[in-house]
């Protein structure tokens, strides 16, 4: 018999008389068995001559019962553990209070469930057994097993919903029940939410249905557990705690292989802790109600499973928990930060505890008078799943929201950038408030907000988070605040992601001077913009564009496109519009941008202008035109464009990636800059980098890019580290010079505290943009 097998598996192999089966269910199924055994018995098993004897021949008792079901064509076909624990008390004799938690709504919906919901309920959420144990009982892998628990959840919140409303005997309130599953979502339109929460202010009813509805978790484990476990409950998860219990091919081995008196005292000791505990174990708490994840409305990108995770029973007993809030401000207090600007806490008294480690970071640098983005990155390094996570972001004064983010469906509500992975957050206070469902143990997660950041914004004034789940809580600040250099974050999202960027001239010299062709293929003395009377260049054939180039874009065939940015420059008046070509398409698309910068550069004004344009891209590799950005001829000028995408592969490692620009001239007295590279966690691997640079020349020499203390050395053009602005771009199509265009790429070890430096003795260069990818750090 392979004990890989799920409950169902080993349920029909019973029905169909595969007594082996049945061994297998009892020797995964009889350490929880064990523990409610004893508690049940209470004082008359403890210490007391045959106590021990009592306990087994109840427990044995309770599995010839249910066995005995079976082989009538009767009993469980998937949630042996509830049928199992069920037939214990009977065999005791304990019924206490099962008869007021049967009429409640919450055990009516639990009993209305599918069995298989009901199996990956009571473990997921009312056990909190790992992942790996769930998914186990029910033949799915730990994803499979995490998508079943959310539909679970989800199917238990309607269906809970649904007998509130066949039972309201209150017309005014049947109209906000019967919106408020779409309430809780942010489905609502501003002025039905209104109505709703104009309700929800003098209904104490109805809010008691909203907490029930979006602490579902904490709903199940608070109704479920007491009506199949009986009072002793809270005392049976710590037992459990304590001995270790796993579902991994029965009993644990070390407790498999223990002598029986040193079972007998684990258990009891067991007991005795969890009496002492049971307090501090928290099963309804928080009077604010949490909405649950929605619909992501940017690519999901998931965390994969942290390896080697070791379980760490750290933290304190809490005596109140969930997502109330904290003197005066509403905020929870919690656990300080580490040294490097992240908090961890856990729940003590359970082996199977989950143990949150959470940070909070400005990526890139947040500017005065600019957007920048701050991320929340969280992970359970515990062994035991979250419920639903409440993290709480606190801005400083001068960074706030965009504005906008109060408007959309639901009031308040503010849409996530990169990284959706179930977050669901909206203004709050000065700040957000981001909720996620249950995190399982050695998983990872990120929720990055947009931010702006205003011209008055105290210089070093930095974020916090404190992060919120039942039973425990902790705070983190980030390292890096408002700065008065940098470049802001336009872009960032976690996950299977790499950054690829591509780019070309649309001015060139004419073909026919002598020499051109020459400097073109990146030969000769006359290699610069300001070597040649620089014209427009026109590749696509296209009688309707009058500058047009193209670029190609080297991807697997898996990458799918989760962000894309139009970068275009030119030493002329903006207009702020451009044409583009994606792979696949015959026609070009006007493409506006949304933001322009001007700045002034010795042959007159300059620009920079992008547009996000990820919507307009169907797949990733292949070739892209750009046509007709506003350009001026003339010796000196120049003009191109860049593409830098956000690719996910399931091939590629865990990583986090981050896009920051700017429109900076570095010339005369300005040569140099610093560009911090902040919120990147790295491992040891060497980070990808792509720069979008304007005005180089391959002639002038003395440029340079240096990273964590180190010279880089670019991957394309002439390679020179001297030299990396040198008129040249990645995946340029009909020649090697692109005169005054650089997209260019390095690798490059982050450090700890990675900060790009860009400078040049003698040339004038616009830098436009960074891309940066870099394998996480665990």
């Amino acid at each position: 018999m392979k004990t890989s097998q799920g409950d169902a598996e080993l349920l029909a192999a019973v029905r169909n008389g595969d007594v082996a089966a049945y061994r297998v269910l009892q020797q995964r199924h009889a350490p929880a068995a064990y523990a409610l055994a004893r508690l049940l018995l209470g004082a008359e098993s403890r210490g007391e001559s045959g106590a021990e004897s009592r306990v087994e021949g109840v427990v044995e008792e309770s599995f010839a019962a249910v066995h005995q079901v079976i082989d009538q064509g009767d009993g469980p076909e998937q949630a042996f553990r509830v049928h199992l624990l069920t037939a214990l008390r009977r065999t005791v004799g304990d019924t206490a209070g099962a008869a007021d938690l049967e009429g409640s709504p919450v055990a009516r919906a639990f009993s209305s469930m599918p069995e298989r919901w009901q199996l990956v309920l009571w473990h997921a959420e009312v056990e909190r057994a790992r992942p790996d144990d769930t998914g186990l009982l029910l033949g799915l892998t730990v994803n499979g097993a995490a998508a079943l628990a959310y539909r679970a959840r989800e199917g238990m919140r309607q269906a809970c919903l649904r007998i509130h409303l066949a039972e309201t005997t209150a017309p005014e309130c049947r109209p906000a029940l019967a919106r408020l599953g779409h309430h809780i979502r942010g489905g609502l339109t501003r002025e039905q939410s209104r109505i709703v929460d104009e309700h929800l202010e003098g209904c104490s009813g109805c809010r008691a249905v909203l907490t029930e509805l979006t602490g579902i978790g904490r709903s199940i484990r608070s109704v479920i557990g007491p009506l199949i476990v009986g009072p002793v409950f809270p005392a049976y998860l710590v037992a459990l705690g304590r001995m270790g219990v796993t579902t991994e091919g029965g009993l644990p081995g070390r407790w498999r292989r223990a002598p029986r008196s040193v079972r007998r005292a684990v258990v009891a000791g067991a007991v005795t802790t969890a009496v002492a505990m049971a307090a501090a174990l928290v099963l309804v708490s928080g009077s604010e109600p949490a909405p649950p994840p929605s619909a992501a409305s940017e690519p999901i990108v998931m965390a994969p499973a942290l390896p080697g995770v070791v379980p760490t029973p750290s933290g304190r007993p809490k005596a109140s928990g969930g997502e109330s809030g904290g003197a005066g401000a509403g905020e929870p207090a919690g656990t300080g930060p580490g040294p490097t600007g992240t908090g961890q806490d856990g729940r003590a008294g359970s082996w199977l505890a989950p143990r949150l480690v959470a940070r909070i970071d400005a990526l890139g640098a947040l500017i005065r008078s600019e957007a920048g983005i701050v991320a929340v990155r969280l992970r359970n390094a515990g062994r035991g799943q979250s419920e639903e996570v409440v993290a709480y972001v606190g801005l400083p004064r001068g960074v706030t929201l965009p504005s906008g983010s109060r408007g959309g469906h639901s009031v308040g509500a503010v849409t996530p950038v990169g990284t959706v992975d179930g977050w669901s957050c909206r203004a709050w206070r000065r700040g957000a408030r981001c909720v996620r469902g249950p995190l399982p143990a050695g998983r990872a997660t990120a929720v990055f907000l947009r931010v702006l950041v205003s011209d008055d914004a105290a210089y070093g004034a930095v974020p916090s988070v404190t992060v919120s789940t039942a039973g425990m809580r902790v705070t983190a600040r980030s390292r890096g605040g408002v700065r008065a250099e940098g470049a802001p974050a336009r872009f960032a999202t976690d996950g299977r992601v790499a950054v690829s960027a591509i780019g070309n001239t649309l001015l060139s010299c004419a073909p026919s001077e002598p020499g051109c062709e020459a400097a073109r293929s990146g030969q000769g003395s006359r290699r610069d913009n300001n070597s040649w009377e620089m014209r427009p260049l026109d590749r696509d054939g296209d009688p309707s564009t009058s500058s047009s180039s193209a670029a190609r874009l080297v991807l697997p065939a898996a990458g799918k496109v989760v962000w894309a940015g139009l970068y275009w420059s030119a030493s002329a008046p903006p207009s702020g519009r451009i044409k583009l070509k994606v792979p696949g398409e015959t026609k070009y698309r006007q493409v506006r941008a949304a933001r322009v910068v001007e700045r002034e550069l010795p042959v007159g004004r300059g620009y920079q202008a992008f547009a996000d344009v990820t919507r307009l891209l169907g797949r990733a590799r292949g070739t892209y035109w750009v046509a007709d950005a506003s350009t001026r001829p003339g010796v000196s000028r120049h003009a191109g464009w860049s593409l830098v995408i956000i690719v996910a592969d399931p091939r590629r490692p865990y990583s986090q990636t981050v896009v920051v620009d700017t429109a900076t001239v570095l010339e005369r007295g300005h040569r140099s800059m610093r560009i911090p590279l902040g919120g990147l966690t790295p491992a040891d691997a060497p980070a990808k980098v792509a720069l979008v640079t304007w005005e180089g020349d391959a002639g002038v020499v003395g440029d340079r890019v240096r990273l964590g203390g180190r010279t880089l050395r670019p991957a394309g053009g002439g390679r020179d580290p001297r030299n990396p602005f040198d008129g040249s771009a990645t995946g340029a199509r009909g020649a090697r010079a692109t005169f005054g265009t650089d997209v260019d790429r390095f690798r490059a070890r982050l450090g700890r505290a990675p900060v790009l430096e860009l400078g040049t003795h003698q040339d004038v260069l616009l830098f436009g943009a960074a891309a940066v990818s870099v394998r996480a750090a665990s």
